[in-house]
C-alpha cells in the first residue's frame, strides 16, 4: 500500500522542481535585460564624448581648405580643396548622427512592415546579385508607435552587417511575430512586436558576443563598430530589447518592441513568400 504516496510525492517534487526553474530562468532574463540597458546608456554617453571630441577640428580643416582654394592660382587644385571640403561636411554629418541618439524618438503610428520593405529596397539596390531576403510577416501586426527613420537606421544597419559578413551572397530572413507577456526595460507588456533578422553567414566570432554592442567593436576590416551601438540605443530609446543568437551558418538578431492592440488596431499589411 505504501507506493502509491511515494508516487505522489515524487510527481510533487518533480512539479516544485519545474517551477523553481522557470523562476531562475525568468529572473536571468530579467537581469540580462537591465545589464543590455546600463550598457546601452554607458554606449549613449561615450558615442556623445567622442563625437563632441571629432566635431571640433572639423570647423578648423574646411574653414582651412576654403582659404586655400582662394589662395590657389590653379583651377585645376580646387578640385583638391572641394575633397576636403565634401569629405569634412560628410563627416559633420556621420557627427551630428551620433549624437541624434540624444533626442527623443519622434514617435508616430507606423506600419513596420513598411520600414522592412524600405531596408529591403536599400539592400537590394547595393547587393543587386548575390543576396536574396525572404519575407515572413505577420499581416495582423497592429501599427506600432515609433519613430520611423530611427528605426528605419535599426533594421538597416543589421541587415547591412549580415550582407557584408556574407560578402553579398547568401539569404536575409525578415520575420515578424507577436509576443504576449513581454517584459522589456523593466516593465511589463500584454503585447510585444518580435522582429527577428536571419542571416546564413559564417557567424560572429566567440571574442565578440560580448562585446558586439559596444563602441568601435567590430569583426569586419575596416568597419566602424558604430552600426550595432547605434541600433541598440535606438531600440532603447523605443522601450525595446535587441539580442542575438549566433553559430557558423544561422545568425539571428531579435527586436522586442511593445505594441498595444486596442490603440492601433489597424493591422499592418506586408507581403509574405
Amino acid at each position: 500500500m505504501t507506493p502509491a504516496p511515494a508516487i505522489g510525492r515524487s510527481a510533487n517534487v518533480s512539479q516544485e522542481s519545474l517551477l523553481e526553474f522557470r523562476h531562475i530562468e525568468q529572473q536571468l532574463k530579467i537581469s540580462r535585460e537591465e545589464r543590455l540597458l546600463d550598457q546601452s546608456q554607458a554606449n549613449r554617453e561615450l558615442i556623445r564624448n567622442l563625437a563632441h571630441e571629432i566635431k571640433n577640428p572639423l570647423g578648423g580643416i574646411r574653414g582651412a581648405a576654403q582659404l586655400l582654394e582662394r589662395e590657389l592660382e590653379r583651377p585645376n587644385l580646387h578640385e583638391y580643396t572641394q575633397v576636403i571640403m565634401k569629405e569634412a561636411d560628410r563627416l559633420q554629418l556621420l557627427m551630428d548622427r551620433l549624437l541624434t541618439p540624444h533626442r527623443l524618438p519622434q514617435n508616430a503610428p507606423l506600419n513596420i512592415h513598411e520600414v522592412l520593405e524600405r531596408v529591403r529596397s536599400l539592400i537590394l539596390a547595393e547587393y543587386p546579385q548575390g543576396i536574396t531576403i525572404r519575407r515572413d510577416y505577420d499581416t495582423s501586426l497592429p501599427l506600432l508607435e515609433g519613430d520611423r527613420e530611427q528605426l528605419i537606421q535599426v533594421v538597416l544597419n543589421i541587415v547591412r552587417n549580415a550582407a557584408q559578413a556574407m560578402h553579398g551572397n547568401g539569404q536575409i530572413t525578415l520575420k515578424t511575430r507577436v509576443v504576449r507577456q513581454a517584459t522589456l526595460a523593466r516593465r511589463r507588456y500584454r503585447h510585444a512586436l518580435e522582429l527577428q533578422i536571419t542571416d546564413t553567414g559564417p557567424g560572429v566570432a566567440e571574442d565578440l558576443r560580448e562585446r558586439i554592442f559596444y563602441p568601435l567593436v567590430s569583426g569586419r576590416e575596416g568597419g566602424s563598430g558604430l552600426g550595432l551601438t547605434l541600433a541598440q540605443t535606438f531600440v532603447t530609446q523605443h522601450h525595446g530589447t535587441i539580442t542575438f543568437e549566433s553559430q557558423p551558418g544561422n545568425t539571428t538578431f531579435t527586436l522586442l518592441l511593445p505594441i498595444d492592440f486596442s490603440e492601433h488596431a489597424r493591422p499592418g499589411t506586408g507581403n509574405g513568400q
